[in-house]
């Protein structure tokens, strides 16, 4: 599923979808030159051309206390997404909304974020209902959340965990030229290297 940027998201004529996740499945948003994939990824080989992909992989482990941890995911998730600095803001609110929620086998599938008392769910967050709406419509458009009802949203699984290590990929492809790119596809199609 991918998500079109050109759609204006108006939080007035929301569709619902109180019954089903639609953010189960894996979903696609395109972010400028790139995108960023979640759910299930292709392996060194491709099962679609029979490509072998070759991959040197550097890989770093760093340990975090927990508000560090959260910072860490927040930003990286952030950079990922190319969110905002309004829809960054609103995003960490999101998490500490979603930490508060209770949980069914180990994730919570939904969160209510009602605004009421000039905050959200009564608790002062250092912004107008208006900023966080606009943070809000940046992380329905990007797929990080998918409206349930008025005040209830759907979180995406692949974003929203409450685990205690994350990993975040960045590939790096060398650009080809056409004829290059020509070649590699004509070389997959009949079985050659």
């Amino acid at each position: 599923m991918a998500c079109d940027m050109s759609t204006t998201i108006n939080l007035r004529k929301l569709e619902y979808s109180p019954l089903a996740n639609p953010l189960l499945e894996p979903t696609e948003v395109t972010v400028k030159k790139r995108y960023v994939k979640t759910g299930t990824s292709e392996e060194l080989v491709s099962t679609s051309t029979g490509e072998i992909r070759q991959t040197a992989a550097i890989y770093t482990v760093d340990e975090r206390d927990d508000a560090s941890f959260v910072k860490v995911f927040a930003a990286g998730v952030a950079a990922a997404y190319d969110l905002g600095r309004t829809a960054s803001r609103v995003f960490q609110l999101v998490l500490q909304e979603y930490e508060r929620s209770p949980m069914r086998q180990g994730f919570a599938e939904s969160i209510e974020l009602a605004w009421f008392n000039d905050g959200l769910s009564g608790r002062s967050v250092d912004m107008s209902e208006k900023t966080f709406q606009r943070g809000l419509k940046e992380l329905l458009a990007k797929q990080f959340l998918a409206p349930r009802s008025p005040s209830t949203f759907w979180v995406n699984p692949a974003l929203f965990f409450k685990g205690d290590r994350v990993k975040f990929i960045t590939e790096y492809r060398r650009k080809s030229t056409h004829m290059n790119s020509t070649l590699i596809k004509a070389n997959a199609k009949s079985g050659t290297q």
